[in-house]
């Protein structure tokens, strides 16, 4: 039942993944996991996950920033689309090392259950002790090493249930109503309806999930991971008394980023001048792209110009944090600052230089 449990709790969290991680390539960023924080800073990524014993499980690894390969990917709304990518293929990763180190909990709480009345010799046991351990270390290296199919089909699984759930359902829903009452066929209105639908949908799942035990700790350290950056960010010390000042509400966070497309889409629909629904839905999916590249351009802007009109768009964004970020304890605070503290001591190895501008 545990092992079910976690397997749903998981694939909840991967459906979250976009409003969960950081909303564009910063200097650092990060990602609320299970049971635990992934940090990243551009050229190195750490996670750390606490055990139910207490005990804080780490990993860290060297990342190249995609936009440093290819200059391409660092143009205007192509490096919105690049890194989202890139972010939901990492956060993929760091998810599946904190599930596995949960599945690895449930084993050895089986383990040590059958081994209660276990008769066999020290020495025996001991050798297995070692073996549960390597193989435990060789899960986890695996974990966070995805084979690129696996993680292209769990975009492609992201991707479609966004699909389905914010552009193929709200279409048909508002398609259907136009049928009850013409006057709702217009394209303002149509769009505004369609919007509407959409932004329901999107609330009532996050709202909906935030009420299960298991992912409102992911909220918890998704705050967790926010109080880090801003100490990081306004170069305090990291220890929990000076993160725990912080606010858990943060401009670069996916959770804005995902409400400024769920915005900004309504008008760009209202552009396009079919009709039928199957060229609407497909033009909903073509346009996916660019609105997301373009959304990630105001997202950037915003956080640089606080006073500006594409701050008030975002700003939405901010509210909705009051569901997707809570409170975190001490304990989750130090899982934050223990996985930035490592990915900034790999980043240094590498020759990074960390500096608040």
């Amino acid at each position: 039942m545990r092992k079910l449990l976690n397997y749903l709790r998981f694939l909840v969290a991967v459906q979250l993944l976009p409003a969960l991680e950081s909303g564009e390539e910063t200097l650092v960023g990060g990602q609320a996991v299970l049971e635990g924080v992934m940090m990243r800073s551009p050229h190195a990524w750490a996670i750390a996950c606490r055990k139910p014993s207490g005990e804080v499980v780490t990993m860290s690894e060297p990342l190249n920033r995609p936009s440093e390969k290819h200059k391409w990917m660092g143009w205007p709304i192509v490096r919105g689309v690049m890194t989202l990518g890139y972010a939901m293929n990492l956060g993929y990763r760091a998810l599946r090392f904190s599930a596995n180190i949960a599945i690895e909990d449930i084993m050895q709480e089986g383990q040590q259950t059958g081994g209660t009345e276990s008769s066999a010799p020290s020495g025996t046991l001991l050798r297995s002790e070692v073996e549960s351990s390597q193989s435990q270390a060789q899960a986890r290296e695996k974990a966070a090493t995805v084979s690129n199919w696996l993680a292209v089909g769990n975009l492609l699984l992201s991707l479609g249930f966004f699909i389905f759930m914010y552009k193929y359902v709200p279409l048909l829903a508002a398609t259907e109503l136009k049928k009850i009452d013409p006057a709702l066929g217009g394209r303002i209105i149509f769009n505004l309806i369609d919007g509407g639908i959409r932004l329901l949908l999107f609330l009532l799942f996050i709202w909906g999930v935030s009420l299960w035990k298991d992912i409102r700790r992911v909220y918890e350290y998704h705050g967790a991971e926010h109080k880090t950056v801003f100490a990081f960010e306004n170069g305090d010390p990291l220890n929990t008394v000076a993160v725990q000042k912080y606010s858990t509400y943060h401009p670069r966070c996916g959770t804005s980023f995902l409400m400024t497309v769920m915005l900004i889409s309504i008008g760009f629909y209202m552009l396009i001048p079919y009709t039928t629904f199957w060229a609407r839905f497909a033009s909903r999916i073509v346009l996916l792209p660019v609105i997301a590249g373009i959304s990630y351009e105001i997202i950037r802007f915003a956080a640089k110009h606080r006073g500006s009109l594409f701050a008030l768009i975002t700003a939405p964004g901010l509210w909705l944090q009051r569901i997707t970020t809570q409170p975190p304890s001490d304990e989750m605070a130090q899982c934050a600052i223990t996985a930035l503290e490592q990915a900034m001591s790999l980043e240094k190895e590498r020759g990074g230089e960390l500096v608040i501008a």
